[in-house]
């Protein structure tokens, strides 16, 4: 353990022994709602769980939040470590135990869900740009392999629940300002009738950044409509839009030029002025209806437009621009039905599910030189990606006796990558050129099993093991191949892991803990390198054995009823077994990249009777490294971070200002590193200290 997260540590155990118990409020008794969980594809409380899992909370989620990126409410949550909140450009790099750690471009390795309806397209790529944090009710985060509820890319899970319809009808403004130009105007309404619940959101936000070449931009719309069609069934509709006009990307410094000034952009990047820009529409359908006394059925369908291009920096090289211009134009599209049955197995409680999942993803992806000034060149790559996943899956909880649940199933997925080439026979061409067809077809298949058992040791304490599995595909920009060409690089394989794990989970009066102790190992681990072929584009190797043995603590204390405090902790040793080309390098033995060794964060909020508010929360992140081969060690960092409000209630209308500060320590830091970057270009700095407020006016509609 780094001295410099001892101390931290210390702190935090100081800052919580210190904390006032006034003896006129005693301690508040142990919350009466039962936690219930959704991640788990079977609705059921927390504590019968036999695996990690987080719920954060709305106002968690909310309140005097900057809502600038997820990683705000998320960083509570143990084995959860996320990067690049200030580049839109490259989204919000999100890993849970490592899975997802290294993905150069979007979310790998972790399934992404809003309302049940998957951001994560059945090839292994998800996305948290269309995700309101303003419209956002709920967060689970499933820790940990998962693919045996949810297939491909489920390293772990993160499910989103948008503001559900309240019963009294509101209409909602929320102004917020910030350093670095940030500004973001919310408007929400919601409400319910006899049969037909409804709750909206429109937010408009613009962040000029704190680097240069960092501006973003981004409107969203988020729906959510429920209708009650009687006998207990129900239909949800949701709906989204993003249209992201403009994400910068600033792009990796050397140190050398951190040093000189960390404000600075990469200066490629301003010269091939590189960001994306996408637009997204999603519908998504969920049906509910029961079947019979005991059995329930349950059916999605969902339909995603997805308009995105990107604009990448490079140098001149021999005459040949080594840059591009990706554009894209994306629908993908899904449906799943599980049937769920309540009931009991030789006189004993018991639930099943069955399911099946299908998704389809067409991409037409076209490549272009991109000139100084972020001007389209020469065509130089035009093909169709179309991706098909099913997965089909059988869940068992049966409750053994009345204090031991197991827990068992098993998920067979089978995931297709149909590649058409247009480029070789493109009227663009010169009838001369010879140009090869890189059409081809790939696809994998995987059984995923699961196995777990949860004893409950008394009322609030219960004791749990599990095994459990993962596989992971390349997506189809992993697929690209190092020369740049067209095509599927076949030579890489889908990653495959074990997960074994045993944890405990309990409370006392108001007051609960959690820890998870696991032992992960991971064949053909996909590893990044940037080419030094073709600058500034990263591509994928298969990593032979990997190993992650890991501590997850959290602790959650009520000391009174207005005082809370939470406190957890994370222990990675991640490395390679095996990792050697059996000529330039062996990587065996070495540290895995992009993930700290340790992760402690603290947080203290004071909720008093009439309205007011105070937190004040740390993050202090332990040293990772920046490259397979070690040579790189990223320096530990604490943050500090600071957000004050007050709730005025006057009669219909509630006025609610805020004020935060982020990184109130001021600390030096990075927001990203980019993993075995070409040029030793690893370093995206951060900001320093910077402050937002602003005023949330609401009225109920009585």
């Amino acid at each position: 353990m780094s001295s410099k997260i001892r101390s931290t540590l210390a702190l935090g155990f100081l800052v919580l022994v210190a904390s006032p118990h006034t003896h006129a409020q005693p301690p508040a008794e142990a919350p009466s709602e039962e936690i219930i969980v959704r991640a788990t594809r079977l609705e059921k409380p927390l504590e019968t769980v036999p695996a990690a899992i987080t719920v954060v909370g709305r106002d968690d989620i909310q309140l005097g939040r900057q809502q600038l990126a997820l990683d705000e409410p998320l960083s509570r949550v143990p084995g959860v470590y996320m990067q690049d909140r200030f580049n839109f450009a490259q989204d919000l790099r999100i890993s849970i135990r490592g899975f997802g750690a290294r993905a150069n471009f979007g979310i790998q390795g972790v399934k992404i869900l809003v309302d049940g309806i998957p951001e994560t397209l059945p090839d292994g790529q998800g996305s948290v740009d269309s995700i309101d944090l303003g419209a956002t009710s709920e967060i689970e985060v499933l820790r940990g392999p998962s693919s045996s509820l949810w297939g491909n890319a489920s390293g772990g899970v993160i499910s989103v629940t948008s503001e559900v319809a309240p019963d009294e009808p509101f209409t909602e403004i929320r102004l917020t300002a910030g350093e670095d130009d940030f500004e973001k105007v919310q408007l929400k309404t919601g409400g319910q009738g006899d049969k037909l619940g409804y709750s909206f959101s429109l937010s408009d936000s613009s962040y000029e950044g704190y680097r240069a070449q960092s501006l973003a931009e981004n409107t969203q719309l988020t729906g959510r409509l429920s209708l009650d069609l009687g006998r207990d069934r129900e239909l949800l509709t949701v709906l989204n839009y993003t249209d992201q006009p403009v994400s910068d990307d600033p792009g990796g410094l050397t140190l050398a030029e951190v040093n000189a000034n960390r404000a600075q952009a990469r200066l490629a990047n301003v010269t091939f002025d590189a960001g994306e820009f996408l637009e997204q529409s999603r519908i998504g359908f969920v049906y509910n209806t029961p079947i019979g006394e005991k059995g329930h059925i349950s059916a999605r369908n969902y339909y995603a437009w997805r308009d995105f291009g990107n604009k990448l920096a490079g140098v001149p090289v021999g005459g040949a621009i080594q840059s591009g211009i990706v554009a894209l134009d994306r629908f993908f599209m899904g449906g799943g039905v599980n049937y769920t049955y309540d009931g009991m197995l030789r006189g004993r409680p018991n639930q099943l599910i069955v399911g099946l999942d299908i998704d389809e993803q067409d991409d037409d992806r076209i490549r272009y030189d991109n000139l100084p000034g972020g001007v389209q060149g020469p065509m130089r790559f035009n093909q169709n990606e179309a991706v098909s996943g099913y997965g089909v899956f059988v869940q068992n909880d049966l409750a053994l006796t009345d204090n031991i649940d197991l827990s068992f199933g098993v998920r067979f997925d089978k995931v297709e990558f149909d590649v058409t080439d247009h480029f070789f026979n493109d009227a663009l061409l010169d009838p001369t050129d010879v140009v090869p067809d890189d059409s081809g077809v790939v696809d994998f298949d995987d059984a995923s099993p699961m196995l777990g058992i949860v004893f409950s040791l008394t009322d609030n304490l219960s004791l749990y093991g599990t095994y459990s599995s993962a596989f992971e595909t390349p997506t189809t920009t992993q697929f690209a191949r190092p020369d740049n060409s067209g095509g599927l690089n076949t030579a890489l394989d889908p990653q495959v892991a074990t997960n074994l794990e045993v944890g405990v989970r309990g409370g006392f009066g108001a007051h609960s803990f959690e820890a998870a102790f696991f032992s992960i190992d991971v064949d053909d681990e996909l590893v990044q390198f940037e080419s030094t072929l073709v600058s500034q584009r990263f591509y994928f190797q298969n990593a032979g054995k990997s190993a992650r043995d890991g501590i997850e603590l959290s602790l959650t204390l009520n000391p009174t009823e207005r005082l809370r405090a939470i406190v957890s902790y994370t222990n990675s040793d991640f490395k390679f077994d095996e990792f050697t080309d059996g000529v330039t390098f062996d990587y065996s033995g070495n540290v895995i990249p992009g993930v700290p060794d340790e992760l402690l964060f603290g947080e203290l909020m004071y909720r008093h009777e009439r309205g007011w508010y105070a937190g004040l929360d740390f993050v202090a992140t332990g040293e990772q490294y920046a490259d397979n081969g070690n040579t790189v060690l990223i320096d530990s960092y604490t943050l500090v971070n600071l957000r004050l409000g007050w709730n005025k209630e006057l009669d219909s209308m509630t006025i609610s200002p805020f004020l935060g500060v982020n990184n109130l320590n001021d600390e030096i830091y990075y927001g990203n590193i980019r993993i075995n970057a070409a040029g030793s270009r690893y370093y995206e700095p951060a900001p320093g200290s910077n402050v937002y407020a602003g005023i949330g006016i609401s009225h109920r509609h009585r």
